[in-house]
């Protein structure tokens, strides 16, 4: 599967297809063809490529006259190809919780998120070695977009790497951001302790963490 990519960045074609697609709602290979000027064959190579990289799926529709067609829509990570306003949204949303609540209800609100994020966590850390616990927790932080990975480097100490902060404007504007976030690698790996040795908002390139099993 591809990695994630603005819908500008794909080929003219295909991008026609997923803009059809997002406009015009699902349609058949003959009726994406007429809408784009060639044969219905020339489309279905786009429509096996964009397909194979996870962004349309298709499904069988009864046609009149008793033959299926096959009818193409967009898939949720299609669907993110296009442009999303969330920050702007966010940072309002910081701002009148700001206002609204003052910075100890900024640091209750955070609290409750890190609860919920703590919960779910745990649920896949569950009965796993304090290895095993760090990969899997480098694997779910790649799921939310950190681009995470890990490695032992004795026996008892690993180091946590995030080459992307997923909610770095955010993170920029409220430092609350990432002091919970290192609360919430401590609470999940209780066994360990778990310091931040670099910050991309503090101006570096990763955001890296040693995390040390405890001695018995």
């Amino acid at each position: 599967m591809v990695e994630a990519v603005a819908v500008k960045q794909l080929p003219e074609t295909r991008r026609k297809v997923l803009e059809l697609l997002k406009r015009q709602g699902p349609m058949t290979a003959d009726q994406l063809g007429k809408a784009l000027a060639i044969t219905s064959m020339g489309v279905r190579q786009h429509l096996v490529a964009l397909e194979r990289d996870g962004l349309i799926e298709f499904s069988r529709k009864q046609g009149s006259m008793g033959r299926p067609s096959y009818v193409y829509a967009l898939t949720s990570r299609g669907d993110e190809l296009f442009p999303r306003s969330y920050w702007p949204l966010a940072h309002s949303l910081l701002e009148a919780a700001k206002t609204s609540f003052g910075e100890e209800g900024l640091r209750t609100l955070f609290k409750k998120r890190n609860q919920a994020l703590q919960a779910s966590y745990r649920a896949r850390l569950e009965g796993r070695s304090v290895a095993e616990k760090v990969a899997e927790l480098a694997a779910i932080r790649s799921d939310e977009g950190y681009m995470a990975d890990w490695e032992q480097l004795d026996e008892d100490t690993f180091h946590l790497v995030e080459r992307n902060c997923a909610i770095c404007q955010f993170a920029e504007q409220c430092l609350h951001a990432c002091e919970f976030e290192l609360q919430l690698f401590k609470a999940i790996l209780p066994e360990a302790s778990v310091k931040r040795a670099t910050h991309i908002v503090s101006g570096d390139r990763n955001c890296t963490y040693v995390i040390k099993r405890k001695k018995a």
